[in-house]
């Protein structure tokens, strides 16, 4: 998961709970009126793969400031936020678990790659900002390792399996449409979907207390506002993750002009940065 901002945080954020190896389950109370439910299957979803595409150029405008994010799989870099290296499409991070899964997918597919060696250093930093043991090839083999389509497909194997898969199942649970969808995952992105409070899941039970999925019979608009306040009020929480401009200024906008199927075109601005899909 990759904060956008680079503000150091310190020893305080290195006591954040690992998130990054849960994985959202739809809400087991949730039980999608008829409507709602028939609504939600009729309707194009955010795994239509045209709709994926749009999902993953918003999102690298907020964590790369590029729509471009097939250039993104050999990225790595500290950014300073104490989750140690992030990197490639979705920012996997080697302090928060989802990059040393990543590697054991990737080593699983490919024995021998050149990332494997690296394995018992990614479990030696998981849940903490250190370079132990990666210093100083891991950056160059990562970028090695992005010129093999197996990586690459592994990457999109743990972004789908650990962020878009749970994100669109329960985004269908509770009866929203694309835009839904969409807001949902940028949430796992950031903030994973672990036990502590600024946790998808948590973000999604405060929402909760103040308005209700249409699975419940609540109006669409009124439950993603709550939600977004909700992931404000999360990203706030971290300072790396204070500036909420990818909400203000991206998902909000598309909510208030009702564009609940995340159609085209879309204007939207990141950290100061306009963007444009046609």
């Amino acid at each position: 998961m990759m904060p956008a901002a680079g503000a150091l945080l310190g020893s305080a954020l290195l006591a954040l709970p690992v998130t990054a190896h849960a994985t959202a389950a739809p809400d087991p109370a949730v039980r999608p009126a008829a409507g709602a439910a028939a609504t939600a299957a009729a309707a194009t979803g955010l795994d239509d793969p045209a709709k994926k595409e749009i999902a993953m150029k918003i999102v690298s405008s907020a964590e790369n400031s590029s729509l471009d994010w097939k250039a993104q799989y050999k990225y790595i870099e500290d950014i300073g936020d104490g989750r140690g290296y992030t990197a490639g499409i979705i920012g996997f991070c080697s302090g928060t678990g989802d990059m040393l899964d990543l590697v054991e997918h990737y080593t699983q597919v490919k024995p021998g790659n050149v990332l494997a060696k690296y394995l018992p250093a990614l479990r030696d930093v998981d849940g903490s900002d250190s370079h132990a043991g990666l210093d100083p090839n891991f950056t160059r083999d990562w970028a090695k390792a992005a010129r093999d389509a197996e990586f690459r497909k592994a990457q999109d194997h743990e972004r789908d399996r650990v962020y878009f898969n749970p994100s669109v199942r329960q985004g269908k649970a509770d009866g929203v449409g694309v835009l839904g969808q969409f807001i949902y995952y940028d949430a796992i992105v950031m903030h994973g979907d672990g036990t502590d409070p600024a946790s998808f899941r948590n973000i999604r039970k405060r929402a909760l207390s103040k308005a209700e999925p249409p699975s419940r019979g609540g109006n669409e608009t009124a439950w993603l506002n709550a939600f977004l306040d909700a992931r404000v009020w999360a990203m706030k929480q971290e300072e790396a993750h204070s500036d909420t401009s990818r909400v203000d200024t991206a998902q909000r906008v598309f909510l208030r002009k009702g564009n609940l199927n995340l159609n085209t075109p879309l204007d939207w601005k990141v950290y100061g940065d306009s963007f444009h899909i046609g």
